[in-house]
């Protein structure tokens, strides 16, 4: 058994253009899926965020539409409630590396106001994509790539190919023309290959030791080439 570390993100907001604050926080299917993928294959958890704060989810996550009806919801939020390793948390900044044989970064629109932005996130990011170990990367997840930069101001995945939420799939939400910016379109700005697959459509990009996925769909076919690599 070996320990996978889950980076999740602290905010419960996310700033719009006009300055509201859009409650958001994780989306519960990108955690619960790949934590019971990883738990059911033997491996431990372990939960990491900015400040060591409680991570919040996004309420919308939870809604009978977004988990295939009422039965559904229910399964997911009885399973977010048996998730222990999210309660207790431990802080980002204190962790090791060296402890974790792969490392996930789940999305939600939290990524977006933190991770975006967390320098100590951004070196984390940096170490485990140069240490060779699976690094997987979820939905608004790679919000979290824009931080991770080098000393000479080069995104660190800059010419990698990903897959992350895309812009059409942003507008079709109806929330691209009051966010302050776009992932997809930050990401290539940034250098990063976004290849976009059909929206809300299960759609993953493997790229060394990189696993990225679109959207929720595809949480559970990231969690699945983790595993693949730690085999």
């Amino acid at each position: 058994m070996s320990k996978i570390l889950f980076v999740m993100t602290g905010a419960d907001h996310w700033t719009l253009a006009d300055g509201s604050k859009h409650p958001t926080g994780f989306w519960a299917e990108e955690a619960v899926v790949p934590y019971e993928a990883f738990k059911a294959a033997g491996h431990e958890v372990v939960v990491a965020t900015p400040g060591g704060v409680v991570p919040v989810v996004d309420r919308a996550s939870l809604a009978p539409e977004v988990n295939g009806g009422q039965e559904g919801a229910d399964r997911i939020a009885a399973a977010l409630a048996a998730m222990d390793e999210i309660k207790r948390p431990i802080r980002l900044e204190d962790v090791d590396l060296g402890a974790y044989a792969a490392v996930f970064y789940p999305g939600g629109h939290g990524p977006m106001e933190d991770l975006a932005v967390d320098a100590v996130s951004g070196r984390l990011l940096v170490d485990a994509l140069e240490s060779g170990r699976p690094l997987a990367v979820v939905c608004h997840g790679p919000a979290a790539l824009l931080a991770a930069v080098r000393e000479d101001g080069a995104n660190a995945f800059a010419g990698y190919e990903v897959a992350a939420f895309t812009d059409a799939e942003e507008t079709q939400a109806g929330l691209a023309d009051k966010a302050k910016w776009l992932l997809q379109t930050r990401l290539e700005e940034a250098g990063v290959v976004v290849r976009a697959g059909e929206p809300w459509a299960a759609h993953v990009v493997v790229d060394r030791n990189l696993v990225t996925g679109q959207n929720p769909a595809s949480s559970a076919p990231v969690a699945a080439e983790v595993l693949k690599k730690l085999a």
